[in-house]
Parts: C-alpha cells; structure tokens; sequence
C-alpha cells in the first residue's frame, strides 16, 4: 500500500508545473488575423500592444494579475472606447473579455497563442 500510495505521490508531483496556468504573456492572434503582444509592464501588470494592421503600435488595455486570470481594462479602438476587462489564459487560448455594467455585461474573443 505505501509503495502505491508513493508512486500516486510522485505521480501527481510530476503533473504540478503541466497543470499551472500559462502566463499571458506572449503573442497572440485574433480571428481577424490582428496579432497581440502583451509584455510585462511592472510588477503583475501586462501591457497589450498590436503588432499589425490598421492599429499597428497602439495599446489594447493593460491586465493585472497572475495564475492565468487577470482584470483590468480592454480599449476597443475602432470605436475610442475603453472597457473594464478581464482575460483568462486556458492552454493555448486566451480568452479576451470587454465589460459594461460593472461586468455584468461582456463581450469575450478567444484569441490563439503563437
């Protein structure tokens, strides 16, 4: 029994770092074919810049947090909006999320890693 109980240990000790949540940070691409870079910006802050197209250079929003769920603030530049916002970071998937009405409302894009 000790022996089984052991190599469970083991087992689900060697899974730990494969189950923890990715990091926002990285490239990512949107359905559009808009590519995403959020850096760190400070502590457990990530800034979101595009990469191409249209609005080459500009920030999208800045997320806080860690542990693949993060909050902060989405902006929406083809209208000159911002919106409170939050993201979570699933394997390869990001999903990306503008809200309105203290968050009761939100509009969520899956963005891919690349």
């Amino acid at each position: 029994m000790k022996k089984i109980l052991f190599a469970m240990t083991a087992l689900t000790l060697s899974f730990g770092p494969a189950l923890a949540a990715e990091p926002i940070i990285g490239t990512w691409k949107r359905t559009s074919g808009t590519i995403i870079e959020y850096k760190s910006c400070g502590g457990e802050d990530y800034c979101g810049t595009v990469l191409n197209g249209e609005y080459k250079g500009k920030s999208i929003g800045k997320m806080s947090g860690k542990d693949g769920s993060y909050k902060g603030t989405v902006n929406k530049l083809d209208e000159g909006k911002t919106y409170s916002g939050k993201a979570s970071v699933s394997g390869g998937t990001l999903s990306l999320a503008g809200c309105v009405a203290g968050g009761l409302i939100c509009k969520t894009e899956k963005l891919a890693r690349q």
